[in-house]
């Protein structure tokens, strides 16, 4: 089964963080606002040319790029 990122969930579907692909420096904040293995994620909208997205974590809503989203792999929710 291939890899599922933050970055190719589809809007409005439901996931939970798997686990991280790498050590981005700019990773260490994401997880600061509780972007961790097992927290449900759901993408709210694309900005129009594609970036940033808004998410939904928990009752906070997060923007985030595409760059950062790609090191998120997660498990959509069925």
């Amino acid at each position: 089964m291939a890899v599922s990122t933050l970055a190719d969930l589809p809007i409005d579907t439901p996931a939970i963080i798997e686990r991280f692909l790498g050590a981005k420096p700019s990773l260490t904040r994401l997880r600061e606002l509780g972007l961790v293995p097992g927290a449900q994620v759901e993408v709210i909208r694309r900005a129009p040319l594609g970036e940033p997205i808004e998410i939904r974590l928990r009752e906070s809503h997060i923007a985030m790029r595409n760059a950062d989203a790609a090191f998120i792999a997660v498990l959509p929710i069925e």
